[in-house]
C-alpha cells in the first residue's frame, strides 16, 4: 500500500489545484461613443467582490459582483479622449478595451427641391448628380438633417400658387448612400403641392430610401411624431413644424399633412421628446423670403422649444442663410440655414452646412462651412467646380 501524503504535502497540492478568482470583462467596447454617453463594461468575477473600473488613474465607477459572479459598470463617458480601461479586483487587474469619447457630428442643411430644372437632370445625369461636390462631407457625419422641399411622386394634380415642386423617386435613394442623409424634414410649404395622395408617396418614398420623415404624416399625431436616431451612444430626438401653411397643407386629425407650428404643441411635443431623448433638433419652415432676421414670432417658436427641453432650432423658407445663437452653454439656434440642392443665383446661391458638435448635454460647439450653389449644386468653397 502507497504511503500516506503528509499533513504538510497534502495542503501544497491542495493549494495549487485550487482554481484562481476568475476576473474577466465580456463586452467589447464601441469604436466610439459622445461625452455624457451612458456606457457599459461587463464581465465575471468572484461572487459578491467589490470592482474598479479605471481610465488609467481615474475611477470611472465602482460596482460588486452578484452572487454568481456577474457585474456591470454603469457610467457616462468622460470627456473626449482615447481611454484605456481596466478592471481591478483586490490584487488581480484585466484590460477592458479602449473607450474612443468624442462629439456627435451633426450636418443640417437647407432647402431641397427636386422640382423645376433639378428633376429632369436626375432623371439624366443619375439621383447622385447635385451632390457630387458635398456627398462626401455630409456622408462623413454622424447624421445629416435637411429640408425636403418638394413633393416625391408620379401623381397628383399641382396646387394653385406660385410654385408647386414635384420630383422623382429617383432622386431620393442617392441621398441616402451617397449623401448620408438621416432624417429630412416635409414640414413646409411645397410638400403638399400635389396634393395629400402625393404627401403620402413622399413619406413612402423617403422611408423606402432609408431616411426617417419628420413634420408631416397620414394623420395629425403622426405628422407630430419625433424621428429617433441613436449614434454615439445618445439618442436624438427630431421634430418638424411649418408656420407657412397654404389652404389644405396642414394635418388634421385622420387627414394626412404637414404640423402646423403651434405654441401648444410644441411644447407638448417636445416635452414629450425629451423623456425618450437625450437630445431634441426642432426644425421650423418660418420667417419671411429673403430676410434673414428672426421676426418675432420665429423668437416665440424657439424660446417655446428652448423652455420645453429642446437643445437644437433649426429654421428654413427665407432661402438665405442666417445668422447662429447661442441662448445657453448646450443650445443653439439656426435661424435659416438657405438654400441648398435649389435653383439659386446671387445672394441665395451663398449658404452653407452647418455642422454642430453633440454630446448628451445638448451643443458642445459649431461651425459653418461656406457652400456656393452653382446653378442647384452646392459646393464646398475649397472644391473646385
Amino acid at each position: 500500500m502507497a504511503a500516506a501524503l503528509s499533513s504538510g504535502t497534502a495542503g501544497a497540492l491542495s493549494a495549487r489545484s485550487r482554481p484562481a478568482a476568475i476576473l474577466r470583462v465580456d463586452t467589447a467596447q464601441p469604436s466610439w461613443v459622445a461625452p455624457g454617453a451612458r456606457t457599459t463594461v461587463a464581465g465575471y468575477a468572484a461572487a459578491d467582490e467589490p470592482l474598479v473600473l479605471r481610465a488609467g488613474s481615474s475611477v470611472l465607477a465602482r460596482t460588486t459582483s452578484g452572487p454568481l459572479g456577474g457585474f456591470r459598470f454603469r457610467f457616462r463617458a468622460p470627456e473626449p479622449g482615447r481611454y484605456r480601461l481596466t478592471v481591478a479586483a483586490a490584487a488581480r487587474t484585466v484590460p477592458g478595451g479602449v473607450l474612443v469619447v468624442r462629439p456627435l457630428v451633426l450636418d443640417a442643411v437647407g432647402d431641397i427641391t427636386f422640382g423645376e430644372q433639378v428633376g429632369p437632370a436626375v432623371l439624366r445625369y443619375g439621383g447622385a448628380y447635385p451632390w457630387a461636390a458635398v456627398a462626401g462631407t455630409l456622408r462623413r457625419a454622424d447624421i445629416t438633417t435637411g429640408n425636403l422641399e418638394t413633393a416625391i411622386s408620379r401623381a397628383g394634380v399641382a396646387a394653385e400658387k406660385q410654385y408647386a415642386f414635384r420630383g422623382p423617386p429617383e432622386a431620393l435613394p442617392p441621398m441616402r448612400s451617397s449623401a448620408g442623409f438621416d432624417v429630412l424634414t416635409l414640414a413646409n410649404n411645397h410638400s403638399v403641392d400635389f396634393g395629400r395622395g402625393a404627401l403620402l408617396d413622399t413619406l413612402r418614398f423617403v422611408r423606402a430610401a432609408g431616411i426617417k420623415p419628420i413634420g408631416a404624416g397620414a394623420t395629425a399625431a403622426a405628422a407630430h411624431r419625433p424621428a429617433l436616431v441613436d449614434a454615439g451612444g445618445i439618442r436624438i430626438a427630431f421634430l418638424g413644424y411649418s408656420d407657412v401653411n397654404p389652404f389644405g397643407f396642414p394635418a388634421e386629425g385622420s387627414s394626412p399633412g404637414t404640423a402646423r407650428a403651434e405654441l401648444a404643441s410644441i411644447d407638448m411635443d417636445v416635452r414629450a421628446a425629451r423623456r425618450r431623448a437625450d437630445v431634441v433638433v426642432c426644425f421650423f419652415h418660418w420667417g419671411t423670403e429673403l430676410h434673414p432676421a428672426p421676426e418675432p414670432r420665429q423668437q416665440q417658436f424657439a424660446a417655446a422649444c428652448l423652455q420645453a427641453g429642446a437643445q437644437v432650432v433649426l429654421g428654413a423658407h427665407p432661402h438665405v442663410f442666417g445668422s447662429v445663437i447661442r441662448p445657453g452653454s448646450r443650445t443653439l439656434v439656426a435661424w435659416t440655414l438657405g438654400n441648398f440642392v435649389f435653383p439659386s443665383s446671387g445672394l441665395t446661391a451663398r449658404t452653407g452646412i452647418l455642422q454642430l458638435h453633440v454630446d448628451a448635454r445638448g451643443v458642445r460647439g459649431y461651425r459653418v462651412l461656406p457652400v456656393q450653389i452653382d446653378g442647384f449644386r452646392p459646393r464646398l468653397h475649397s472644391t473646385r467646380p
